[in-house]
């Protein structure tokens, strides 16, 4: 088979050699194993035979060890003699060291290129993962997006959703009517958790210029796909944002993308690494909303594959749909362990040549059970495999060597400025402020109106005062005696400084949040 990666093989003791099918890509995968078995050499040599192919890949580098894929691997190195061996033994006759064409990105645009998306764009449901909110919270977050889309309101960072539920809360009162009970308690429980999410670093995430899915689907001049690198060591701290920046970019990938069928090759293959942390503690519906993608995006010409330490991370109707496997050796310490690796071990298609059990307990460091789709999407048969050494370096690149591609990369620029545009924030201040206005200016009037009643009321009184010993008596000028047109004036005046004039102004600061 030559239309496929070469993932490794073994000679007789082992079985045949072992290729991922281009056809069978877009089916998904798993890569899993024990801490320090080889899967993130696996993740490198996968990432270099789609990139050689002409797919791009979209990969988070969780240590800092996948930035070798942009040079080559060093033939004066002490890993040269025992990867010149292994590949001897396993017939990899085409094995070369070469660079690979490689983007960088980072949600804190230290390590890559900024990487942001809006508001709007992440939606409630996953905001709400991100946020930890409760399900009473996550009701009025849903409030609030639904608020922002009929009166016109963009929501592109943290400060227009803050503006959002300052003004949410104020009008509780009229909104409850409308869309069911909304408590102070719980708007202030979400503005804390925005707090904390800004301390972590989040409010790098939201914001413009949002990343164009077009930027990570590219190749470069010899036709080969960029692999595009999201620097995760630092993001790594903050486990939840991580896990839902990766979900919400597979989701907007499911909704952007074309249907394709079933393409010769996938579009884009995505790595999710660190899998576990998308499901821990995830509600059903953020589940549900995983399986669905991964159902479903395989027909846009995307494979997914999840990296994480024991299949029993990913739920059953998931890994069900991860055709393409990579089992590194599984540790049973425990009973738990021991249930997982029988679980792991079941979900192989039978080798009457070995114990699928024993071999993944037994496998060592770069080694395997591997299992890949066949011939109209039929599971392979298990095979243990040695897996072929990666093309590239080894290990992370200088800061030097970072900076460099940086500064040559196409994209230098683009998404470096933060832009500030007219949004949510921007016009509800705006609105305050001409209500306010036209608040001061009604009540200028009023006082105006009032001082000239009193003005009048005075002229009135000392208008029959008589000066010196002067016994003239006070006017008496009754209402029989003005025009019909000077009563109705007393009676505007008197409803504008009473209480309708009140109504007026109150009317005037309600209209605060009008539709457009």
């Amino acid at each position: 088979m030559t239309d496929g990666i070469f993932v490794g093989g073994g000679g007789p003791e082992y079985g045949e050699k072992q290729y991922l099918s281009l056809g069978y890509a877009n089916r998904h995968g798993l890569i899993a194993g024990a801490t320090g078995t080889g899967k993130t050499v696996t993740l490198q040599i996968l990432a270099e035979g789609f990139s050689a192919a002409g797919v791009p890949v979209f990969m988070a580098d969780v240590k800092g060890d996948l930035s070798g894929l942009a040079v080559p691997g060093n033939p004066a190195g002490k890993l040269h003699a025992p990867f010149m061996e292994r590949n001897a033994r396993i017939g990899f006759d085409d094995f070369a060291y070469q660079a690979f064409p490689v983007t960088f990105w980072d949600l804190f645009g230290k390590q890559g290129h900024p990487v942001r998306t809006t508001v709007s764009e992440m939606g409630p449901l996953l905001l709400a993962r991100l946020l930890e909110l409760s399900e009473a919270q996550e009701g009025i977050l849903n409030i609030a997006f639904r608020l922002a889309d009929e009166e016109g309101l963009p929501l592109l960072d943290l400060e227009d959703l803050r503006s959002l539920l300052v003004w949410l809360g104020e009008n509780r009162a009229d909104l409850s009517l409308r869309y069911g009970n909304i408590s102070t308690a719980s708007v202030g429980a979400i503005q804390r958790r925005l707090l904390v999410l800004e301390n972590q670093g989040g409010a790098n995430l939201f914001g413009e210029p949002a990343l164009d899915l077009a930027d990570l689907m590219r190749c470069d001049a010899d036709g080969r796909g960029r692999v595009n690198i999201l620097a995760s060591d630092t993001l790594m701290q903050s486990p939840r944002l991580y896990a839902t920046f990766l979900l919400w970019l597979l989701s907007e990938l499911f909704e952007e993308l074309p249907e394709v069928g079933d393409p010769d090759k996938p579009r884009l293959v995505f790595f999710f690494d660190e899998a576990h942390l998308l499901f821990d503690g995830a509600p059903k519906a953020l589940v549900d909303k995983v399986e669905q993608v991964a159902r479903l995006i395989r027909s846009k010409g995307v494979g997914v594959y999840f990296i994480t330490q024991s299949p029993d991370d990913i739920p059953e109707d998931i890994l069900g749909q991860l055709g393409n496997r990579v089992q590194h050796a599984l540790r049973a310490f425990t009973a738990r362990d021991r249930k997982a690796l029988r679980l792991a071990a079941e979900t192989y298609r039978e080798n009457p040549r070995f114990n699928i059990e024993e071999a993944i307990r037994e496998v060592g460091v770069g080694e395997a059970v591997t299992s890949m789709l066949q011939k109209k999407g039929v599971p392979g048969v298990a095979e243990r495999t040695l897996i072929r050494p990666p093309s590239s370096q080894l290990g992370p690149i200088t800061p030097a060597q970072r900076g460099g591609i940086m500064g040559a990369s196409d994209l230098s620029g683009k998404y470096d400025e933060r832009l500030d545009r007219h949004s949510a924030h921007e016009m509800l201040l705006e609105r305050a402020e001409k209500a306010a206005r036209a608040a001061a200016e009604a009540e200028a009037r009023e006082e105006e109106m009032e001082a000239a009643e009193r003005e009048y009321s005075a002229g009135r009184r000392y208008s029959g005062t008589r000066v010196g010993r002067s016994t003239a008596q006070p006017s008496r000028k009754t209402s029989r005696d003005k025009s019909f047109g000077q009563q109705m004036q007393d009676m505007v005046v008197k409803e504008l400084t009473g209480t309708t004039g009140r109504r007026i102004v109150r009317g005037i600061l309600g209209g605060l949040f009008k539709a457009r």
